[in-house]
């Protein structure tokens, strides 16, 4: 078996390719970067031009799309940095912001048993 498929048959969550601009804050700083991908267990950005490595992994992240329509918010962590990229795991969202993300999610999926799926295995992965 190869490491791709490794990969995805570790993935529980459908990846959803959006552009979007997210801002990435902690104390140590904020830094604005371009959305690649989200699901519903977290989010995949460029790594910005002013990035620096510092000791705290955490993270609030903003997600704001082109046409104001929604706005997400999670609190996240550091998966990995690899090729320029960020992969952040979402430990926290707040309500609203998770009905956006749940109906974008809903939206580019097409599908509710797969949609009920990921959400079961996302309920299971917080309790």
């Amino acid at each position: 078996m190869s490491h791709l498929e490794k990969s995805h048959e570790r993935r529980k969550f459908t990846r959803i390719p959006f552009e979007a601009s997210v801002t990435l804050s902690n104390p140590y700083g904020k830094w604005t970067a371009k959305l690649l991908d989200i699901s519903l267990n977290g989010i995949l950005i460029t790594q910005p031009h002013n990035w620096v490595d510092c000791d705290s992994k955490e993270f609030m992240i903003e997600v704001n799309f082109a046409d104001n329509s929604l706005h997400i918010r999670m609190e996240t962590t550091v998966s990995h940095v690899k090729n320029n990229k960020i992969g952040l795991h979402c430990n926290h969202i707040d309500i609203d912001s998770a009905s956006h993300l749940r109906r974008l999610v809903e939206l580019n999926i097409g599908d509710e048993d797969i949609l009920n799926r990921e959400l079961s295995a996302l309920i299971s992965n917080a309790a």
